[in-house]
This record gives structure tokens, sequence and C-alpha cells, in this order.
């Protein structure tokens, strides 16, 4: 089974929500269940529909992350190789078409959020920038052609 590589701040906030949804959602949505109970009727009931809607999706929601944190490796920030770009760390790119800087934060595929600036080992730019040192020139295979990024500098990402 694949392994599911987090950082710390990704493990706690998975861990953070499934503690929300067992304790609290579950409870919220048990009550909600009961009150459209009350109401009679069940195959006419809307609200009893929803709520048991609901109740699936958290439950989903549960096992989905227990599979994912039972399948966790998480990367210990402060130890991460600065000599080289791996899971972990932050590296400053230069995109020499247009010469433009870019900075990510390299993670694993469970916690990539391209809008926060987080992207995966396993996308290609992150895959292309894997084990590359400051300096290396890396080509990157993308849908619009092949780009060049200059690693200009990696550094710790806490």
């Amino acid at each position: 089974m694949k392994k599911n590589i987090l950082t710390y701040e990704g493990l706690k906030r998975y861990e953070d929500e499934l503690e929300e949804l067992k304790v609290v959602k579950r409870k919220e949505v048990a009550q909600k269940i009961k009150e459209a109970r009350e109401q009679g009727d069940l195959s006419e009931n809307a609200e009893y529909d929803a709520a048991k809607d609901e109740q699936r999706d958290i439950e989903a929601r549960i096992e989905e992350l227990e599979k994912l944190l039972k399948n966790a490796e998480v990367v210990d920030e402060d130890e991460v190789d600065l000599d080289k770009i791996s899971i972990g760390c932050k590296v400053k790119i230069l995109d020499v078409e247009f010469d433009e800087e870019l900075e990510y934060k390299i993670v694993g595929s469970t916690e990539a959020n391209s809008l926060k600036g987080k992207i995966s080992n396993e996308s290609p730019v992150g895959s292309a920038l894997m084990g590359h040192k400051v300096g290396d020139v890396v080509e990157v295979e993308t849908q619009v052609g092949v780009i060049q990024y200059k690693v200009l500098e990696i550094q710790r990402s806490n």
C-alpha cells in the first residue's frame, strides 16, 4: 500500500479534522436525525434524508482520514538535507524563459495545494526538482512544452 508522505503541519491538520468529525460533527448529525425522526413519517421527510446523507459523508471522510493517517510517513522538516531538493523543503526557482522567481514548498501528494505554494513530489515540477542542487537547471515536460527552471535556493520550510 502506498505511503502518504506528510509534514508535521499536514499530519496535525488531518488529525484535527478527524477529531472534529468524530467528536463534534457526529453528535451534530445524530441530533439532526433524532429531530427529523420526531417529525413523524420518514418516507417524506427531507430533513431526515439530508441528515442521513450528511452522516454518510461524515463517516466516509472519517474512514478516508483514518486510512490516510494509518499509512502516513512523516517527514521531519528539521532534518531535511538542504544540499538537495527533497520533501519538506522550500525551494526558490527561476523560470528561465520568463525570468520569474517562484517559491514552492515540496510536500507529499495528500498535502499539495498549488494556491498555497505547496506542490507534490509527484507533480511534474515537483518530481523534476527532486534531488537537484542549487545552481542546477531542471527541465520540466509540461503540456505547453519543456520549461527550464534554475534552482536558486533550498531552505527549511518552517
